[in-house]
């Protein structure tokens, strides 16, 4: 192992964590990267495991595992009744989270990501933005410029957050959704597919279309 190299156990062996593993095996093959060796995966269901070429073993269930002190861990659950929980349990028997950047996005320099963070490929972070701790910026979203995230956040594929976004922590952004510039978001919302936030958002708030209903105009046989 290289002096970069640092061992990583991923939290969960379903589809997101599978998505994880392969940002990490495609990271290590870019020049002059973080070298991570992942050395296994946790999940309280087994099979979930079998479903997945994983690139390391299955090390047994959440619920029993023992923290390794030489290992980094990062979270590899999507669902976001779990996520939180089991983070606050890991830390607090001493366990360290990591930060995997995907080599395929573009960070700001001036940007500041917190622990625990996982960014997937295409995403694009802008100047001065601020993205909290333990949140997923899932692939091809946009984060723009002055942006602040808190912790926690789940923000799904092709999410586009308009500069001087605020969001608070443990909000949840469906596929397709934005904002409009300058919006704040409180926490615990989860924001619907597409939707186009434009209207400050404040707690535990389901934002949503109403489906518009569907007219089709048939016009009347006209007598010859």
């Amino acid at each position: 192992m290289s002096d970069k190299q640092t061992k990583l156990i991923v939290i969960g062996a379903g589809g997101h964590a599978a998505e994880i593993d392969e940002y990490i095996q495609y990271a290590n093959q870019a020049p002059a990267s973080t070298e991570w060796e992942v050395v296994g995966f946790l999940d309280d269901n087994p099979d979930s495991y079998a479903r997945y070429s994983f690139s390391a073993p299955f090390l047994g269930t959440i619920r029993n595992h023992k923290i390794l002190d030489e290992a980094s861990y990062i979270m590899g659950i999507a669902n976001l009744t779990y996520r939180r929980p089991i983070i606050e349990k890991f830390v607090a028997v001493g366990a360290r989270f990591a930060t995997v950047i995907h080599p395929g996005t573009y960070v700001s320099k001036s940007a500041l990501i917190g622990q625990g963070v996982v960014v997937a490929p295409n995403v694009n972070i802008g100047p001065n933005v601020k993205i909290g701790d333990f949140t997923l910026l899932n692939a091809r979203c946009s984060i723009g410029h002055d942006s602040e995230l808190g912790h926690y956040n789940f923000i799904c594929p092709n999410v586009s957050l308009s500069g001087f976004t605020k969001v608070g922590n443990e909000n949840l952004f469906g596929i397709n959704s934005a904002t409009i510039p300058g919006i704040t978001i409180g926490d615990r919302n989860k924001i619907a597919a597409g939707m186009v936030v434009d209207k400050d958002v404040d707690d535990d708030t389901v934002v949503f279309f109403r489906q518009k209903e569907r007219v089709i105009a048939i016009p009347k046989n006209s007598s010859g």
